[in-house]
């Protein structure tokens, strides 16, 4: 009988979506190749495994508590044999020693390190006290604390408060409507254009849509600062105008935390993003995935930073299976995302997938592009919603490039299926010939989707 081999240590830095998905994947392979792993995972925090996406939902009174956005426990975590250590904070690496420090002093030697430290919130400075904690009134929304912070703001605030958002994203849209449904007065503020990852003639379906529920919104604004009363938010300001503000959230965007990494001599986007392989290796026994990453984009193969949770799942099972002697690997993505703005008589399902013009035309393509209006369900049923339809496709290969929708119910099920048409490398024309299911409730017989791929093809 042969001896067994040596446990194989490994140290995963950050406990959600990439790192957890790279635990146990790692552990399953291990099991089957007859592999010994042991698996610290150490996460400053104090939450695992959760759905961040969920946590406006929770805000608005949507889903119940807190706990019901957690996927998986730390004790379920633990019991499958993770050694999960939660509040503990990893600052430093040595790569040449093989260890991690912790912020109380802590080394813990590695023979595998995987770092899916993902992406907080950005907190501006002009949001911040000389300290560096946020004034009273002002924070971000990415974690279980901040939304229950939120809950508690709100409660505290009443009805009628004013709320500003500084930012007209995904996130901005989504606590745009928590705010309207709390009962505030909300003023959502964007240095461009709101949904600005869409065309233009589809962000301002968005902001119509924003507006006749009753938000403001203000576009071209870039705050410049706070106005404050002793230690509490009062006003937001900016170069041309203010507002009067009781709560403030700041939705501008993430960055990668990568900070531990500094001087460590591993290659960096300008932002400290990695860019790990479709295993997710970085360097020599140097794993990572997550929202600390860059993401090929399959359509032009371009890298770039796109923080999602279904991108961090399938990028940590593949990195967990080859760092435990498998081949699984995660090949990219097409960018797709979707949200929600509904309030009152206003419901929007927000939708994009593949490029934007400017990102096929700096890939050398050749772009048509074409809105195209219509329902969501045949016209003589009560479910019908109005739904915009932007496609696009190369002139000369007639590769379709992106779709974009902004619409009733079911641009879900749009988007999705013009994913997976990008994920092929399809035609427009696949797209507009595509098998759909019909029926009254759910779409029309040449289903709009597919009316606004053939209009497209009929331009090229």
């Amino acid at each position: 009988m042969s001896e067994p081999g040596p446990v194989q240590r490994v140290v995963v830095v950050g406990a959600d979506a990439a790192g957890m998905s790279a635990a146990h994947q790692a552990l399953r392979t291990a099991r089957h190749g007859g592999r010994e792993l042991a698996i610290t995972v150490l996460d400053r925090g104090t939450h695992t495994s959760y759905s961040a996406c969920g946590i406006p939902y929770w805000m608005a009174g949507d889903v119940g508590s807190g706990e019901d956005l957690v996927a998986r426990t730390a004790e379920e975590h633990r019991e499958a044999g993770i050694d999960l250590r939660l509040g503990v904070e990893a600052v430093s690496v040595d790569l040449a020693a093989r260890t991690v420090t912790t912020a109380d002093g802590e080394t813990l030697s590695y023979d595998d390190l995987v770092v899916a430290t993902g992406a907080p919130a950005v907190m501006p400075d002009w949001a911040l006290r000389a300290d560096g904690t946020a004034y009273d009134g002002v924070g971000v929304v990415k974690t279980l604390d901040d939304g229950a912070a939120w809950i508690e703001r709100f409660a505290a605030a009443g009805d009628g408060a004013r709320v500003v958002v500084v930012g007209a994203g995904y996130v901005g849209v989504e606590v745009a409507e928590t705010a309207l449904e709390r009962g505030f007065e909300v003023t959502v503020l964007t240095r461009g254009r709101g949904m600005s990852i869409l065309e233009e003639e589809m962000s301002d379906r968005v902001n119509a849509g924003l507006v006749a529920a009753g938000v403001e919104v203000v576009l071209g604004a870039e705050v410049s600062g706070l106005d404050v009363v002793g230690d509490r938010v009062a006003g937001v300001h900016w170069d041309g105008g203010s507002r009067a503000a009781d709560l403030v959230v700041v939705a501008i965007g993430v960055r990668p935390a990568t900070g531990l990494l500094a001087g460590s001599g591993l290659e960096m986007a300008a932002n400290g993003a990695l860019r790990p392989d479709r295993h997710g290796r970085v360097a020599e026994r140097v794993w990572s995935a997550g929202d600390c990453c860059e993401v090929r984009r399959r359509v032009d193969d371009a890298w770039v930073f796109r923080p999602l949770g279904t991108h961090a799942a399938k990028h940590g099972r593949a990195l967990g299976d080859s760092l435990a002697g498998g081949d699984l690997a995660f090949d990219g993505m097409v960018d797709t995302a979707i949200t929600r703005f509904a309030h009152g008589e206003v419901y929007l399902e927000i939708a994009r997938t593949g490029l934007s013009r400017a990102e096929a035309e700096a890939a050398g393509h050749d772009p048509v592009a074409l809105v195209t209006e219509g329902t969501t369900a045949t016209g003589y049923m009560p479910e019908a919603e109005p739904i915009a339809i932007w496609v696009m496709a190369d002139r000369t290969t007639r590769r379709l490039l992106g779709v974009q929708v902004v619409g009733g119910h079911g641009a879900g099920k749009r988007v999705d299926t013009a994913a997976a048409v990008l994920w092929a490398g399809g035609s427009v024309d696949d797209l507009a010939w595509m098998d759909l299911a019909y029926a009254p409730p759910f779409a029309t017989t040449w289903e709009v989707l597919q009316v606004a791929a053939r209009r497209v093809a009929e331009r090229i």
